[in-house]
């Protein structure tokens, strides 16, 4: 029995999506439409935000063009992004920048991989004054783009700049950030890295934490375990009462679920991110798949990692033609240990795979051909 033409949505263009669109440009079936909703024709690819920061690669050579990924998959583009969703009339609200953008799409086959966000009412709760005085890191679109400003900046005076947040992103924006305004900026320049209060990268071996905070230490850089409570006009406040003075905030904490999956019907975690199976699928809406930061695991939780995003997408490709053809899915294990490369700034990266862990110029390199490798992995000939 055919009903037709089935539509199956695709929210946001992270590492997974872009992976099912390379797929559907191989195969897409004849009775399968596809729109893929998301704000920007390219995806800058958080992997290689910090090298770009440290000059070593170009803002484009940093993302996937995704325009001619789409035109390969069939696939229509919307530019906007979710601003709501209703699982149970299978509907989605939209805010577009364009006239002709549709305020609401519906799907037969949805799936979600919008990527990190951040509440800016929370954050506004939590850090008064940072959403308007600091560079936040996410977007990242946003982050690359308003860059090149402090560098210039840089290059006029010494500036002092405080990196707020200390998990791996927060770690390599600072070294990268600290190699280019020692190379091109004025001497004299400042570093903080601000905690939050936990060690540095306290998601990592102890063997891995050291490795880091040796490194941050030969480059001069104070860290600081306290927690930010709010960012004015040059200054950052700390929780015990100090303030720093500071030209450059930037703004790395902890991601979000986006807000609005939390009127959408669908099984959330504790976090408030899309509950899903083994099956990268909803599990309360078998016509619904996530994957990515905006997803968390029932079965198997681990870290929000990029590393995890694209590893989902080629069982997300799977699965979402299983689904539309009424198949078997197909189980995905997350790997049990993923390979971490945390680049240093200066062509030095620390490697760790589970309790091991080294470091060099070799790691660098090794990132630099795995990030390129995935870039060119997706570009398709314009």
């Amino acid at each position: 029995m055919h009903h037709g033409i089935k539509k199956l949505l695709l929210l946001g263009a992270g590492h997974a999506h872009v992976h099912v669109l390379a797929s559907l440009a191989q195969h897409r079936p004849a009775d399968l439409d596809v729109t893929v909703l998301s704000p920007y024709d390219h995806q800058t690819y958080s992997g290689m935000t910090p090298g770009f920061v440290a000059g070593h690669y170009t803002a484009e050579e940093s993302r996937i063009a995704l325009e001619p990924l789409m035109k390969a998959a069939g696939a229509r583009w919307i530019q906007g992004r979710c601003v709501g969703l209703d699982a149970e009339h299978r509907t989605v609200s939209v805010a577009g920048a364009g006239i002709d953008t549709p305020p609401l799409l519906n799907y037969d086959l949805l799936s979600i991989d919008t990527g990190a966000t951040i509440d800016r009412a929370r954050l506004e709760a939590e850090m008064p004054g940072a959403i308007t005085h600091a560079l936040n890191v996410r977007p990242i679109e946003g982050f690359v783009h308003l860059w090149p400003q402090v560098m210039e900046l840089a290059r006029d005076r010494a500036v002092s700049l405080a990196m707020i947040g200390a998990g791996a992103a927060g770690v390599e924006l600072l070294f990268a950030a600290e190699q280019a305004i020692r190379e091109q900026g004025r001497p004299g320049s400042r570093f903080t890295l601000i905690t939050g209060g936990p060690e540095v990268v306290d998601n990592y071996p102890e063997g891995v934490r050291r490795r880091v905070l040796r490194q941050l230490k030969r480059r001069g850089i104070t860290v600081l375990r306290e927690a930010c409570t709010g960012v004015a006009e040059g200054t950052v406040h700390l929780a015990n009462g100090a303030t720093l003075a500071c030209d450059v905030p930037i703004l790395a904490v902890g991601t979000h679920a986006p807000p609005w999956l939390q009127e959408s019907g669908l099984a959330l975690s504790d976090q408030g991110h899309v509950l899903v199976n083994v099956f990268q699928q909803s599990t309360s809406h078998p016509e619904v798949f996530a994957a990515g930061d905006v997803a968390t695991r029932g079965d198997a939780p681990h870290p929000k990692s990029g590393v995890y995003a694209v590893r989902a997408g080629p069982a997300l490709s799977t699965n979402l033609l299983a689904a539309h053809e009424g198949q078997a899915l197909k189980p995905h294990p997350p790997p049990a240990r993923t390979l971490n490369l945390l680049s240093c700034g200066t062509r030095h990266a620390i490697a760790s795979y589970g309790p091991w862990h080294l470091e060099g110029g070799w790691a660098w390199h090794w990132k630099d051909r795995i990030d390129r490798g995935f870039i060119t992995q997706y570009t398709l000939p314009a």
